[in-house]
């Protein structure tokens, strides 16, 4: 799995933009929590989506202005971690801890 990484409020903005054209996923992702760690590592073990869906991985304990946009402009509730399907600037689907697995997602696409 390619993740493309998210590390400023611009990034975001013009990750919001390549929603117009596809969907996107983002992986809110904590290095300090096991459950996330687990989260992510499934996800990416898991993950058979179509390979033109572009994947971003926020690092939000480094990045938390951009977690904290994200949840601002989605009107999502933030969680770690969380999975979140993004079309037309709008989230269509989130799922957190425990609930995550990238299957769920692909009706969301």
């Amino acid at each position: 799995m390619d993740w493309k990484t998210l590390t400023s409020l611009e990034d975001w903005e013009n990750t919001v933009a390549a929603s117009q054209e596809a969907s996107i996923i983002v992986f809110k992702h904590s290095t300090r929590c096991s459950v996330s760690r687990m989260a992510l590592k499934l996800t990416e073990r898991h993950w058979d989506l179509p390979s033109d869906v572009q994947a971003y991985l926020l690092d939000l304990l480094n990045h938390r202005d951009v977690s904290n946009a994200i949840a601002a402009d989605l009107g999502v509730e933030h969680a770690s971690p969380q999975l979140l399907c993004i079309r037309n600037s709008k989230c269509v689907f989130s799922a957190n801890h425990g609930n995550i697995d990238p299957v769920d997602v692909k009706p969301y696409l």
